[in-house]
């Protein structure tokens, strides 16, 4: 039992050795030496097998015949770049020192390189000839009728051999290139299929987003209006203008979006086919109607110009940042604050321009000045929520965030968005100009 015991453990042993050591095999085949070597081996072989040959055939006394199968081994370490001049330096060795492997090596890389069907037919008559006639050319003996036939067909064989394998391996290879071009067609084929499906269905989920919030929407505003024109009361009637405004321009965007769910040009369609999308002019309207306790700190200069897709970012950050407000955080008081952004000073060049300077000459010139050179800061800060304030029940998908992260991103800035310690909640963005 403790011989069986110790042979299997023998056994085990030798068996995980083996396992290592081919283990150690392909890793060393997947490294950069085996990389070097499956790369030399196709020049390196054949020279070898050559030179194995000329020996072989010769013996190792140096002569005439010795010297130019040595040559005609030598010449096949160029017969890629170079196959019909090495084939033809390879028929001396053939006709004078009686060799094999150089000139049928040298035929097959000319069959896979060059396989012109005249230039392979006159190649195949002069190996044919260097191999039936003798050297020198007065030992040839024509009455030896039975000895000629057999040296013709051992020499046509020799010459249509290599050919044959040559024309095969560049067929598969013609082959296998053809089933590349096929695979990518197909793979096109396959993303054109997925894009028109795409298409479908960006197209059907505009009908229902129309079919849907826009008839609800409609049905808002009806309702506003037909209070804003029966009721008495002022208030209630500036509320019923608001809703009814809120509602129109609700409608209008969903245009525009419905537009770009139709649309095949992506952003290229959006800037051609579709109206003006909102900018930081809109901010202080969208603030007003906000409903909210805001106070607007806005340090970029009246009526100056930027980057338009920044600047739609910019008031989509603060459109969905007081949204939330009004979900999570009823009755807090909230301060926008939108100022040009040095990207190389960071924070400092920002903070430069920061609250109790909003009306100055001086700091509108200063932040066009930098707003044109930099970029743009958004911050959006409020307080914690009233106790006494009605939460609304609004719905909420949680992606808004998400989604205001990923726009600041594709246009190469960040967004930060954290609770603060007083029980509030900051969102602050940073759009570099120039993204648009």
């Amino acid at each position: 039992m403790r011989a069986r015991g110790g042979r299997s453990r023998l056994r085990a042993r030798a068996g995980r050795a083996v396992a290592r050591g081919e283990e150690k095999g392909r890793a060393l085949g997947r490294g950069p030496l085996g990389r070097r070597l499956r790369g030399l081996a196709p020049v390196v072989v054949p020279v070898l097998l050559a030179i194995a040959d000329a020996m072989l055939v010769n013996g190792l006394e140096l002569d005439l015949e010795v010297g130019v199968s040595m040559l005609a081994a030598a010449a096949l370490v160029l017969r890629r770049r170079f196959p019909l001049l090495v084939f033809l330096f390879t028929l001396p060795g053939l006709y004078i020192g009686y060799i094999w492997f150089a000139p049928m090596i040298g035929l097959y890389t000319l069959a896979v390189r060059r396989p012109g069907r005249a230039r392979l037919g006159i190649c195949a008559v002069l190996l044919i000839a260097a191999h039936f006639f003798p050297y020198p050319i007065t030992d040839f003996e024509l009455t030896v009728y039975r000895e000629n036939t057999l040296v013709l067909i051992d020499a046509c064989v020799t010459s249509a051999a290599p050919i044959a394998l040559g024309l095969l391996v560049r067929t598969r290879q013609e082959l296998a290139s053809r089933v590349d071009d096929l695979t990518r067609s197909l793979r096109r084929e396959d993303r054109l299929l997925a894009d028109r499906v795409k298409t479908t269905e960006r197209a059907r989920l505009a009908r229902e987003m129309h079919d849907v919030v826009a008839h609800q929407v409609s049905l808002i505003s009806l309702q506003a209006g037909a209070v804003q024109v029966s009721t008495e009361d002022p208030a209630a009637r500036a509320g019923a203008r608001t809703i009814r405004e809120l509602s129109v321009r609700t409608l209008e965007e969903l245009r525009h979006m419905v537009g770009v769910l139709r649309a095949d040009g992506g952003e290229a369609a959006e800037a051609h086919r579709l109206a003006p999308q909102p900018d930081l002019t809109e901010l202080p309207r969208l603030i007003e109607m906000s409903a909210l306790d805001v106070t607007y700190e806005g340090g970029v200069a009246s009526g100056a110009s930027g980057t338009k897709t920044v600047e739609r970012a910019a008031f989509r950050t603060v459109q969905e940042a007081l949204t939330n407000i009004r979900k999570h955080a009823p009755g807090a008081q909230v301060r926008v604050r939108v100022d040009p952004v040095d990207a190389v000073r960071g924070e400092g060049a920002g903070r430069a321009a920061g609250p109790g300077r909003a009306g100055g000459s001086g700091r509108a010139e200063g932040a066009e000045e930098d707003r044109a050179a930099h970029g743009l800061r958004v911050e959006i800060r409020n307080g914690p929520p009233d106790a006494a304030a009605t939460v609304p029940a609004l719905p909420g998908g949680g992606h808004g965030l998400v989604g205001l992260r990923e726009r600041a991103q594709s246009l190469g800035g960040t967004l930060e968005a954290r609770h603060t310690s007083d029980g509030g909640f900051v969102v602050r963005a940073e759009f570099p100009y120039g993204a648009g």
